[in-house]
């Protein structure tokens, strides 16, 4: 049998519904790019900088060697010094500074695949009359469009599971709980594909995983992985993971020999597409992923009378991870939400998605191979800590951005768990609710803090001061930025309407095990 089994019907209120979320999450995105300065997303001058060197023809070179151009240091020197209607166009940059400067541009230790899509988006506005900001602004921009789909591809995924409308609402929903996801995903980098490819593999995974054993819908599995391993390494742990879920797809309705004929193919398919690169970096430097820090961070020894300890190690990486995973701002991760809100929320998530999501039931297996995704991420992320630790002293690489790749199965194993803890009741119905106005909550916090710190000296509310600096170097005048906040606001108001009156507009369609 190779049909997919009954899909669950999904009404005309719930596509209405999902597209608002949709909408709403793209102008929240649209919202976080006008807001953050320009340079002030992590690595962003390395990623504008790399984009600048493809469209100018040159070569990528091996990692660690590239040099961030005079030019695009001079832009953010004219952003710390000057108002924004003195700054220059990039073709003015480029003739009156051009060449390299002697600071390491690592971004070469990743395919050129991102940045190539940038210097087409360049050259498609005609970078070089527009004034730097503006040019830096379409870059932000098209990651934005990129980003905008994981709010549905989270709720189809949601779905899938659960067959249950409101608990795919509130999925969508989630996506805006993280302000660092938001921050990442509207600024200038390699993320931004991956974040979209990496959504739309873990959708797919889901549907079949569920039951959708076509063929094509396979074959798109595998064009979706050889995508995104062809952009960053954080795609490579969706290898495994896609393996897993081919495989163990349709146990009881294919055979042994049939599952691991199509793992096979969806492999082959999916490094005929993507793995040239990681061939590529085996020959040319004897390693998959090489390392683009080297010249900024190399190699040394602990001072004489100090050692390596599980203790610190723990601490900084908890620490670090959890901030930059919910919302750490800034060039350095310099402002953050708190740390105190950031623990909380991350044991809460924790406790709940390893207390209830893999109890036993009928969604055990496809919940178990989303599982591997995340649980890989994890493992890898530590493991390149460790050894950073180990031979520099520094407990470096503790980015909690490196497990969005995963974020649609975190969302989808959180929806089930929250299901089942939320199994009965007559509150079950506020809960959910309450869900669906704190999880979007948090993330307006996170923008909060964000206006505050990066505009009015980190003082709240915004007064006019930091209005009138917007005005002075901001990407537009502070009426739009205003506008785009106020679609959001109603956005998300209307969306948990459409959550409080899910419950009420049909049944829920899951398994009792579920908890419904």
């Amino acid at each position: 049998m190779t049909t997919e089994p009954q899909p669950p019907v999904v009404a005309r209120w719930e596509r209405v519904a999902i597209a608002v979320v949709t909408a709403t999450f793209g102008l929240w995105l649209v919202a976080w790019a006008l807001l953050v300065p320009v340079f002030e997303a992590p690595d962003e001058t390395a990623h504008i900088d790399a984009t600048v060197h493809v469209a100018l023809g040159d070569a990528w070179a091996a990692p660690g060697d590239l040099r961030v151009t005079r030019a695009v240091l001079i832009a953010k020197q004219q952003q710390a010094t000057q108002p924004s209607d003195e700054w220059a166009t990039v073709t003015e940059l480029l003739q009156t500074f051009p060449g390299p400067s002697t600071t390491v541009n690592q971004m070469t230790q990743h395919p050129p695949t991102a940045y190539l899509v940038g210097a087409a988006v360049f050259r498609a506005v005609h970078y070089g009359d527009l004034r730097w900001d503006h040019a830096f602004l379409a870059l932000r921009l098209a990651d934005v469009a990129m980003v905008t789909a994981l709010p549905l591809l989270a709720w189809s995924a949601v779905r899938r599971v659960t067959r249950s409308p409101r608990a795919a609402l509130v999925g969508g929903l989630a996506v805006f709980a993280s302000p660092e996801l938001a921050s990442i995903g509207s600024s200038v980098s390699n993320d931004a594909p991956v974040l979209l490819l990496a959504g739309v593999t873990v959708w797919l995974a889901t549907r079949m995983l569920t039951g959708d054993l076509r063929w094509r819908t396979a074959i798109g599995l595998a064009v979706a992985l050889g995508a995104l391993v062809w952009v960053k390494g954080t795609g490579l742990p969706a290898v495994p993971f896609v393996g897993v879920v081919v495989l163990f797809s349709g146990v009881g309705l294919l055979g042994w020999g049939a599952r691991a004929l199509r793992t096979v193919v969806v492999l082959a398919v999916a490094g005929a597409i993507g793995a040239w690169w990681w061939l590529h970096n085996l020959v040319a430097y004897g390693r998959v992923q090489p390392n683009g820090y080297t010249a900024m961070r190399p190699p040394k020894d602990f001072p004489p009378g100090e050692h390596p300890t599980l203790g610190h190690f723990l601490d900084v990486s908890w620490g670090t991870l959890t901030r930059t995973f919910w919302g750490s701002f800034g060039g350095r991760a310099q402002v953050t939400i708190g740390d105190l809100l950031t623990a909380v929320i991350t044991l809460v998530a924790l406790v709940v998605l390893l207390g209830w999501a893999f109890r036993r039931g009928p969604e055990l297996r496809t919940l178990t191979c989303l599982a591997v995704f995340p649980a890989l991420l994890i493992a890898i992320q530590n493991r390149t800590s460790a050894h950073s630790y180990l031979t520099t002293t520094e407990v470096a690489a503790t980015q909690g951005r490196y497990y969005f790749p995963a974020i649609v199965c975190l969302i989808v194993l959180s929806a089930v768990a929250w299901r089942r803890l939320l199994s009965g009741g007559r509150f079950r119905g506020v809960a959910v609710a309450g869900l669906a106005v704190v999880l979007p909550a948090i993330g307006v916090y996170g923008f909060a803090v964000a206006a505050a710190w990066f505009w009015n000296a980190a003082v709240f509310p915004v007064t006019g001061r930091g209005l009138l600096r917007y005005s002075e170097v901001g990407p537009v005048p502070p009426v739009v930025l205003a506008v785009v906040v106020v679609l959001v606001g109603v956005g998300l108001v209307a969306s948990v309407v459409q959550v409080v009156r899910a419950g009420a507009r049909q049944p829920e369609l899951v398994p009792a095990s579920t908890g419904a």
